[in-house]
């Protein structure tokens, strides 16, 4: 495949900004909508299979709706064009929503751990109700929906590299594995060991604390203008110094701005060419990145002197 067929081809990968945001609506949408009612449907069958599990396990997945919500805008905002107070754009709100959405999970994770431990600290496992059918029904049901939940939304944030509905899709997946762990401890404590009812909240509260580590790391690190990793970078070298007229790569620095990247590269050029024929192979180099790498919002391209080894045998000779 040509180098122009590939330049295409990453062009047309890129949605259009139509597009984007009906994927984002959509995105919100199905979200908001699904764990509304999943977590209105997992508190009934908690309260009244009498199961702690399955009670935390619904408010993780109403906190679901409220990062959603918080995601929304977050992706908004940072579709927002460049302005004179934000000549570089706003990206980097999606970091802050990706923030907001690592901390509710900690926070959430951190509360209903402490509930399971105040449980099984206190003794009495006698006392402890056995939960109902309706709670195991609840878990399975949880399981199934926010597996589907998170590979829907995983699919679109790929497709629009949105960090923030990426975060959102693993706050799905959390919550996948929470139920999980309230299968095991519903069907546990009906088996006849209702302890493992609150030591499945406990488990919850690893999962969405892992998952919250996650998040906070790669927000961090993108609001701290992190390099992109080493492969990546290689790719950018092989790109650029494939290009016509460009002897070698002198210099190249990527940092990471949001979802985007901005790149300082510095080529060396034959210095025996006139200006205006080295800004064209700056410019040649400058497009091309960008086409071929659509998560580039901008690359700054400076120009070196080289000295090409055949011309100067050349003068030597003369």
């Amino acid at each position: 495949m040509t180098t122009d067929k590939k330049n295409q081809t990453a062009v047309n990968a890129v949605p259009s900004a139509a597009e984007e945001k009906r994927i984002i609506q959509k995105l919100s949408l199905v979200s908001i909508v699904g764990n509304a009612a999943l977590s209105g449907f997992k508190i009934v069958a908690g309260i009244f299979g009498r199961s702690g599990a399955m009670i935390s396990d619904a408010i993780h997945s109403f906190s679901d709706v409220l990062t959603t919500v918080i995601a929304y805008f977050g992706v908004k905002l940072s579709k927002k064009k460049a302005d004179k107070a934000h000549p570089y754009g706003h990206e980097r709100f999606e970091c802050v929503a990706s923030l907001v959405l690592g901390l509710m999970l900690l926070v959430t994770g951190f509360g209903i751990g402490v509930t399971g431990m105040k449980k099984i600290l206190a003794g009495h496992y006698e006392t402890l109700a056995v939960p109902g059918a309706i709670a195991l029904i609840a878990a399975v049901v949880s399981i199934l929906v926010k597996e589907c939940m998170y590979w829907y939304t995983r699919y679109y944030a790929k497709k629009i590299n949105s960090t923030a509905f990426m975060a959102d899709a693993w706050h799905h997946r959390s919550d996948a594995f929470s139920s999980v762990g309230s299968l095991v401890g519903i069907g546990g404590a009906m088996l006849g060991f209702p302890i493992l009812d609150s030591a499945a909240s406990v488990v919850i509260c690893l999962f969405i604390l892992k998952v919250s580590y996650d998040i906070l790391k790669d927000a961090i690190s993108k609001m701290l203008d992190t390099a992109c990793d080493e492969a990546y970078e290689n790719k950018l070298r092989q790109f650029v110094e494939s290009q016509p007229e460009v002897v070698r790569v002198d210099i190249l620095h990527t940092r990471k701005f949001g979802n985007k990247v901005y790149m300082d590269l510095e080529i060396a050029v034959d210095g025996d060419k006139p200006l205006r024929e080295s800004h064209a192979v700056a410019e040649q180099v400058h497009n091309g990145v960008e086409a071929a790498f659509p998560d580039i919002k901008h690359i700054m391209v400076h120009v070196n002197p080289a000295e090409i080894e055949g011309k100067i045998n050349e003068e030597e000779r003369s």
